[in-house]
Formats: C-alpha cells, sequence, structure tokens
C-alpha cells in the first residue's frame, strides 16, 4: 500500500484521497456492494473551512457515520457474538493491515468457540467474565491473546449497543479486574549489561556481523519495523539525522508491505551520534549490491537484505538476538537476560532519561503519541539510577 499525504503532509488512512482543487473524498463499498464516494473541505474536526467554501462536517466524521449504518444495515435480530465480531471488522476499513491480521485470527478463534455462536442479546456481563476466565485457566491462553480477543469485542458490542440491539455492553469492564496478568514487563538492560552483550557480539566471529545493527538499535531507539524500513537516503550524514517515515512488515503468507509509523508522531528526524553515524557508514560499506534492488510499493534501497536479497524483517533480528544471547548464557556463568528489538529500545529510552533528557525532547525521538508513555520510562528508573542524584542533592545541600 502506497503511503499517501494530504497538502499538510498529513497521512491519509485507506480509502481517503485529497483532490487537486483541495477536497477531501472517502471512497467506500455500501451494503449493496456498490461504490460510493463522500467529500468534505475538512479532514478533521481541527480543520477550517477554506475561504468561500460552504461549512460541513469533516470527512473524519462522515466516515464514522457512513461505518455505524453499514454496521445497522446488516445487524440480524439474531446476531451471535461471531457475527457480530465480523460485522464489526468490516466497518473498520481505515485500520492497518497488521490490524487487519490481527482481527482475521480473533475471527477465526471465534468461529470455532462455542462462545462465538452465542446470540449477543442473551450474553450477560457476568457471562463474559466467565468466558475469558475459562479461557485463560481452562485453555491457557495469555493474557495478551485475551487482551487482543476482548480488544475486538468491547469495541463491538459498543456498536451494537448504540445502534439499539442490545441494552448494555457486556465487556464494559477493566480486563485487569478479571483475569490475571501475566505479561512479562520488558526490563531495560542496565549500562553494565548492555556493555557485556555489546563486546560479546564484538568479539564473537559470527555475530560479529551483526554488531552494528545491534548498536544501532540501542543507541537510537527505533522501532524494529522503522529500522527495517531504513533506506539508504533515510540518512544524512551531514545533518547527523535518520529519517523516519515508514516501517517495512512482512504478512503471515509471505508478502513485505510498507506501512506509515503507528502516529503522525512516529513521522520524525532522529539524531546520529557520531558512533552511531559511524555503525552506519559500516553498514552501507558492507551492504550488499544485488543484481536487482528489492522494490516494495515503490520503496527500494533498504539498508539490510537476507541471503535471497529480500529485505531483513523484524523476525530476522529477534532471531538474531536470540541466538546471540543464547551462546553468550552458554559459554559465561553471569547470564544476560532476554533481549529482543524492543528492550533495545526500552533500553535507549531509559538510558535517555537517566542522563536527564527533558520528557517532551525524548517523546519526540522514541516518537510516542502520548508523552504518558515517555514518562512511564521515568516511572521505571532503578536504585542504582536514583542514587547518584540522591548523593549528590545531600551535597550540594550540605
Amino acid at each position: 500500500m502506497a503511503i499517501r499525504k494530504d497538502s499538510k503532509g498529513r497521512f491519509l488512512r485507506r480509502g481517503e484521497t485529497q483532490r487537486k482543487d483541495g477536497r477531501y473524498c472517502y471512497k467506500y463499498v455500501d451494503a449493496k456492494g456498490r461504490t460510493r464516494c463522500v467529500y468534505s473541505w475538512t479532514l478533521t474536526t481541527r480543520d477550517l473551512t477554506p475561504k468561500g467554501k460552504k461549512a460541513g462536517p469533516c470527512l473524519r466524521e462522515l466516515e464514522k457515520g457512513i461505518q455505524r449504518d453499514l454496521f445497522d444495515k446488516v445487524a440480524p435480530d439474531d446476531m451471535t457474538v461471531y457475527d457480530l465480531a465480523l460485522r464489526y471488522t468490516e466497518t473498520k476499513t481505515a485500520v492497518k493491515q497488521t490490524t487487519r491480521a490481527g482481527y482475521k485470527t480473533v475471527l477465526n478463534y471465534l468461529a470455532k468457540d462455542e462462545f462465538g455462536s452465542r446470540r449477543i442479546r442473551d450474553v450477560t456481563s457476568f457471562e463474559a467474565k466467565r468466558w475469558l476466565i475459562d479461557l485463560q485457566n481452562v485453555h491457557g491462553k495469555r493474557y495478551s491473546s485475551i487482551h487482543t480477543i476482548r480488544g475486538v469485542l468491547k469495541p463491538a458490542f459498543q456498536m451494537a449497543e448504540e445502534n439499539d440491539l442490545i441494552r448494555r455492553n457486556p465487556f464494559n469492564f477493566e480486563l485487569a479486574t478479571v483475569l490475571v496478568n501475566d505479561m512479562v514487563a520488558r526490563e531495560a538492560l542496565t549500562p553494565k549489561q548492555e556493555r557485556r552483550f555489546l563486546e560479546f557480539v564484538a568479539n564473537d566471529k559470527h555475530y560479529q556481523h551483526y554488531y552494528d545493527a545491534f548498536f544501532i538499535l540501542l543507541n537510537t531507539g527505533l522501532r524494529i519495523s522503522e529500522f527495517c524500513g531504513l533506506t539508504v537516503d533515510d540518512l544524512d550524514f551531514e545533518e547527523g539525522s535518520i529519517r523516519v517515515n515508514k516501517q517495512l512488515q512482512r504478512s503471515s503468507d509471505m508478502r513485505y508491505y510498507i506501512e506509515r509509523p503507528k502516529t503522525e508522531s512516529g513521522v520524525r528526524y532522529v539524531p546520529m551520534t557520531n558512533a552511531v553515524s559511524a555503525s552506519f557508514k559500516r553498514v552501507l560499506a558492507s551492504r550488499p549490491r544485488p543484481a536487482c534492488e528489492p522494490v516494495v510499493d515503490g520503496v527500494s534501497g533498504f539498508l539490510f537484505l537476507d541471503k535471497n536479497e529480500m529485505p531483513r524483517v523484524a523476525l530476522h533480528w529477534q532471531k538474531y538476538f536470540q541466538y546471540a544471547v543464547a551462546k553468550h548464557n552458554r559459554i559465561y556463568k553471569e547470564e544476560l537476560p532476554k533481549i529482543t528489538p524492543h528492550v533495545c529500545r526500552h533500553t535507549f529510552c531509559s538510558k535517555m532519561a537517566r542522563k536527564g533528557m527533558n520528557p517532551a525532547k525524548l517523546k519526540y525521538i522514541m516518537g510516542h503519541s502520548d508523552i504518558e508513555v515517555t514518562y512511564n520510562t521515568y516511572t521505571h528508573l532503578g536504585f542504582d539510577d536514583v542514587k547518584a542524584d540522591m548523593l549528590g542533592y545531600e551535597s550540594g545541600a550540605a
């Protein structure tokens, strides 16, 4: 899917376009399978209607109304939980392909589970909670998987409530009040662990080939999909910046595609330290020169290619980290914890917080949409991180 932006540089969702005269258009398929279009001079409620043009609802508000109407027209009185989830996901036309794949997983599970055949008007809040508890305690599903399932059913039932198909949303409760959260918190590496890992990689005959990539991930805070999507043109050594404006993904059927960053805040320029710049230059110097550059949705020049001369994706790097840590722990008594690309991102964020970087600046570098996410990093600092500061305050007060 090609990345489209409007004249203000904002990303456009699936079905949205902007015409040459500035007017926005949303194309969709109605309940009878016919292609329809709606238009507006504004994209969001914050936009001002151009001078001389008739004001009206923004395009995004029109889209919400269309989605509600589509749902209402295909909602039978005896609708089942599976039918509801299916109809709800069919109205979500603007989601990313990764989200759509998650919808498919949930639908496949509901199609096989007895709960999916229950009529929605018969489902009570007690039964919804009991079912989720059984998923965890009887069927052994992880909290994260149940969170995904409930993430579809809660808004689906909410839509059913708003359309008067049910009296009350049975999934309108906090999941953490019902289930045991077995999700393992991602811990940042300590400075000592980071140093030991990089030293091991640098001196290992096999894994030293991945040293620069590991170093870059630990010192830029890039999401792994952003890292995989980097191209030669994204690096500006004169300005010392990394342009982040896309993500490279690969679907379960091995199809490569480009997505826009998770949020508009994800589009940014990340500064390069001298050490990061040196790593990127070594990457470019050793980059394979394929006979035919791989092209994904019009993008080419990817920095990291696999043995098939295709761009490396997140799964590649997850395995490289996993195998490198496993080899280290077979050799040394003092083991390293699990290291993943996201642990690298969390480590970088914690490292910058430890050094006192302003939260607003760190939010920009990380591409967080909500500064609360950035602030959470500051709340995860440990004893060693604050001990020196406390002692410094004491000596200053004296």
